[in-house]
């Protein structure tokens, strides 16, 4: 498998955990096994990936736009992702988004520190270093946004 489909497979599984999986069958119409082979890594499912409909119910109702975000990603194009998600107070502010940037990395780099100190970064311990760093992101992507709204 290439490595754009096993990229791909892999933020599909993200967004179908992040709904559910029970929820994602709902939302799709799919079984647990068709969900399951569109994020399957064998090679009989190499060439299987979700249909664009069911992305888009899945990621109306994920808290991240996984596939799309991937999908841009491959391209090296940039997502602006202004949706409300869950668990996120609304900062009011630039200054907000700093002490937020600040708090954020620190837990990165506290995460980092705790991972690396065997000197292997196991998949488990990668796992947080991404979600981390995707928390990250946002607080970037909230602070580009209260930017653009100053600016006008």
């Amino acid at each position: 498998m290439s490595k754009m489909g096993s990229y791909l497979k892999k933020h599909t599984e993200a967004l179908v955990k992040d709904v559910g999986i029970e929820a994602a069958c709902k939302l799709t119409g799919k079984s647990k096994a068709t969900l399951g082979r569109y994020y399957s890594d064998h090679d009989e499912h190499a060439d299987r990936f979700m249909p664009v409909d069911a992305v888009m119910a899945l990621e109306e109702a994920a808290s991240y736009p996984h596939v799309t975000g991937a999908l841009a990603e491959l391209q090296g194009i940039g997502l602006t992702f202004d949706g409300k998600r869950r668990n996120t107070k609304e900062r009011a502010n630039v200054n907000s988004d700093v002490i937020v940037l600040s708090q954020r990395f620190a837990l990165l780099m506290a995460e980092y520190q705790q991972s690396i100190e065997d000197g292997v970064i196991t998949i488990n311990e990668a796992k947080r270093l991404l979600r981390e760093t995707s928390q990250l992101q946002q607080v970037l992507i909230d602070m580009k946004l209260h930017l653009e709204e100053e600016a006008i």
